[in-house]
């Protein structure tokens, strides 16, 4: 059975092998902050973790715009370096440059059906948020199985997810343990689905969903002032505050869930949501503050970014150091799954 942790655990005497990552498909937004980055910060500080740059599965949806791939791989890592994750404490790697985890896909193949794939929660909701239901692409379909590889490639024992990533955490161990009860050699390990602490959920700024590139809602860790500033006068906010002696909501109001998570000074957020909420409280006011409490958040992550972003070459030799040390630890496990398949005819 699959057991699953908070980041709350207390991981300060473990030694934990983590294996994390993004898709790079555009600069990073600070729901990539909440939801990831913040924490890999401080698990790099006691646990042995690799953060993957995917570019591999970002090509399962965007295989027609390779170029956009390409070039989001430096600003995703430009972000890495501006948040504080720390080459010297945390390996990260582009995926296509460690050839070991298309080889052990391939292996992994013969130990899914097609019939358990197409029960898999995670991918059908993909499928169908794609709209890909008549046009679904093998690779797209079967990159679970890459997953596994990613993961089981560095015998990682815990893994940052959503909830709704959960079942990938399962059929990653489903492989685990078909592969070592039919090959009679405990050589893969199986991963524990590291849960984020529980909170609230950064929704983009008009409201209606998750932060997402894609959705043009999202406020970027790169993002100027005058950018963070129409973005912040835009956001979505209680429908029914037409006036400002009106009541407004709090609970759900985007405005107010940022402050929850950005503002330091917890005393003044209540006293707004207080003064908001029996009327009397504009939302352009609240919007002000929210704009000095992001300003102060991003602005020295700005800086430093801009600082990465103007010395390509070091921030790609970084990179690609970190991909060379991946690519040992993936061989390696890959030594050892060839050995128990008996497919290692050099000795």
């Amino acid at each position: 059975m699959t057991v699953f942790f908070s980041y709350e655990s207390n991981l300060m005497n473990k030694k934990e092998t983590i294996l994390t990552g993004d898709r790079p498909t555009g600069k990073l937004h600070v729901g990539h902050y909440i939801g990831s980055l913040k924490n890999r910060v401080q698990l790099q500080k006691t646990c042995n973790q690799f953060v993957m740059i995917a570019d591999v599965q970002a090509l399962t949806d965007n295989f027609e715009d390779p170029q956009k791939v390409h070039d989001s791989v430096f600003q995703v890592m430009c972000d890495y370096l501006a948040v504080g994750i720390d080459p010297a404490q945390t390996t990260i790697f582009i995926q296509s440059m460690i050839p070991a985890i298309p080889e052990l896909t391939l292996y992994y193949m013969n130990l899914v059906t097609v019939a358990r794939l197409s029960r898999n929660p995670t991918v059908k909701a993909e499928i169908k948020q794609k709209g890909m239901e008549e046009s679904l692409p093998v690779g797209f379909f079967t990159y679970p199985i890459n997953q596994a590889a990613d993961i089981t490639a560095f015998k990682a024992t815990l893994v940052p997810v959503g909830e709704d990533q959960l079942p990938m955490i399962e059929q990653t161990n489903e492989i685990v343990r078909s592969f070592n009860r039919i090959y009679k050699k405990e050589v893969l390990v199986e991963a524990k689905g590291l849960l984020p602490v529980l909170g609230k959920r950064l929704v983009g700024i008009d409201g209606q969903a998750k932060m997402s590139k894609s959705l043009n809602n999202a406020i970027y860790l790169s993002d100027s002032l005058d950018e963070l500033s129409k973005k912040v006068r835009s956001m979505y906010t209680d429908p029914n505050h037409l006036r400002v002696e009106d009541p407004g909501k709090v609970e759900g109001n985007p405005v107010f869930d940022y402050l929850d998570l950005f503002a330091t000074d917890t005393h003044k957020v209540q006293e707004l949501k207080d003064h908001y909420a029996r009327g009397g409280l504009g939302d352009m006011v609240v919007k002000k503050y929210l704009l000095e409490v992001l300003e102060a958040f991003i602005s020295p992550i700005r800086e430093r970014r801009k600082l990465y972003e103007h010395d390509r070459a070091q921030v790609m030799q970084i990179l690609l150091e970190g991909t060379k040390r991946a690519a040992l630890v993936a061989q390696q496990t890959l030594a050892e799954v060839k050995e128990a398949m008996h497919l290692n005819y050099q000795k």
